[in-house]
């Protein structure tokens, strides 16, 4: 399993765009083929960073994501929200404790 990990930081001003534009489209990254799970979360210190966290069955799983038209459709509105460029980690994980 894969793990990606998107550091993302917005103009306040975008924020609400950004939730609803994700909000719009979450379950069809879900359900999209090859991704497992989803979550995003929010700085506790700085709302206008976000983080997605989400499980792929593989590297080919999120190449297949990535060059989708639906990446085209939610990386394309929301890329010009952005306050300062996204980071992301391609990361394999190890445990997970319950």
């Amino acid at each position: 399993m894969l793990v990606r990990i998107v550091k993302m930081g917005f103009y306040k001003q975008n924020i609400d765009v950004f939730q609803e534009h994700f909000n719009n489209h979450k379950q069809d990254i879900r359900n999209f083929e090859g991704c497992q799970f989803l979550e995003v979360y929010r700085d506790v210190k700085d709302p206008s960073v976000f983080f997605t966290y989400s499980y792929w069955e593989n590297e080919d799983a999120l190449e297949n994501y990535r060059r989708s038209d639906l990446f085209a459709e939610v990386w394309g509105k929301i890329k010009p929200l952005f306050s300062k460029p996204p980071k992301a980690w391609s990361v394999e994980k190890i445990l997970s404790l319950e």
